[in-house]
């Protein structure tokens, strides 16, 4: 009787245990990271310094401002995660419904924020420490609890500040989007789009660990036209905003977090910054801040003089935007010896035939005069 009685507590626990491994298997989620590696993530203008994992957390250095992003589109989920800045103030945030590469003249993607800000940052009208939910860099979203805007804010402050463990529950259903923070709903928005996307995560500055995530997909709704965000088209950023591996460059450049800048005087020549990878057929991309004054920059493609996208005001009078902070897109395809190109999504090329192209040859700015860059992004057209 005895030895019957000492085998049956294991057994009923063992049972127990079984149930509830089913149980946690059955209810629709799984791991969105899997406590051990970077499997399922893209770094999208980030170092590999950036993110690291460590008993079961992905930590962000917070260095550069960027991004990490799913390698594949959601659209209606339910994501769960826990997180906690190292220090206070820390700002970083989960963008949903995503573009694959960052917005122009941003470190971020255009999609759905929900704000990850700890405690000591402060509470204004404008925002709060405690799970605003905000569209940014042209999505949009109707916010249930506005203020005038387009960010929704909670309800109720529920968010604990560092170095505590905070939980989100995420909710995205057909543009719907609902936050529970520490176990309460508390922020909503509606009418959301795009409304199928990436998922990101990201740190400004400041580290931050992420862990237990998981998702949960949902069955999927009928989705308008302009309602699903830029799918992956295979570019990868070739500035990390740490420093300037793989480039050669002199000490006029400067790495200022994910910006470049040539800082040499405005009437000198320019020295030139280059890739010290080689391109055949690529598309491209690349970000620049220019003003009135600015002087004649070179973008050579293939490192060639006749492959080359000037930079001036002049060229460019109902285009090139001048004013203020703002940035300029460039985005462009070489082909063989045919260029086309656009700015700010306006076509200014189209398979314009070049002479004397070399068949490879690294990306190359010759500057002559203070700009500043970012975003430069590439992608291999050999086989597209």
């Amino acid at each position: 009787m005895c030895f019957h009685k000492k085998r049956s507590l294991p057994l009923g626990l063992a049972l127990l245990l079984s149930v509830s491994v089913v149980a946690a298997e059955g209810d629709g989620f799984r791991p969105l990271f899997n406590g051990k590696d970077l499997s399922g993530w893209v770094p999208v203008n980030t170092a590999p310094s950036t993110w690291s994992v460590r008993d079961g957390m992905l930590i962000c250095s917070g260095k550069p401002i960027g991004e990490l992003r799913t390698d594949r589109m959601y659209q209606n989920f339910i994501m769960e995660v826990e997180w906690r800045h190292m220090k206070p103030r820390g700002n970083a945030g989960i963008f949903v419904w995503a573009d694959d590469i960052t917005a122009r003249g941003q470190p971020f993607h255009r999609s759905i924020e929900v704000q990850v800000l700890e405690n000591a940052y402060g509470n204004t009208r404008g925002y709060t420490t405690h799970g605003d939910i905000f569209p940014i860099h042209g999505a949009k979203m109707t916010p249930v609890n506005g203020r005038g805007g387009s960010r929704a804010f909670p309800t109720e402050n529920r968010s604990k500040p560092s170095p505590n463990w905070n939980h989100y529950r995420i909710v995205c259903n057909d543009g719907n989007i609902s936050l529970a923070v520490n176990g309460k709903v508390v922020t909503k928005g509606r009418e959301a789009s795009p409304r199928k996307g990436y998922i990101c995560i990201e740190s400004e500055g400041g580290v931050v660990h992420y862990r237990n995530m998981r998702i949960k997909e949902l069955p999927e709704t009928p989705l308008k036209p302009g309602q699903v965000a830029i799918a992956n088209r295979g570019y990868r950023c070739l500035y990390n905003g740490v420093d300037f591996s793989g480039w050669r460059a002199s000490d006029e450049w400067q790495s200022r977090d994910w910006v470049f800048r040539y800082n040499g005087q405005p009437d000198a020549v320019g020295q030139a910054i280059e890739t010290t990878e080689s391109f055949g057929d690529f598309g491209f991309i690349f970000d620049v801040r220019v003003s009135g004054e600015t002087k004649p920059c070179e973008i050579q493609l293939r490192g060639s003089a006749a492959a080359v996208v000037t930079i001036t005001p002049s060229l460019y009078k109902d285009v090139l935007v001048l004013k203020g902070r703002n940035w300029n897109r460039f985005e462009g395809v070489l082909r063989g010896d045919l260029l086309s190109l656009s700015l700010n999504g306006k076509p200014v090329l189209k398979n314009k035939k070049l002479g004397d192209v070399p068949a490879k040859g690294p990306l190359k700015i010759v500057p002559r005069g203070p700009i500043n860059f970012a975003n430069i992004y590439v992608r291999d057209l050999a086989k597209r």
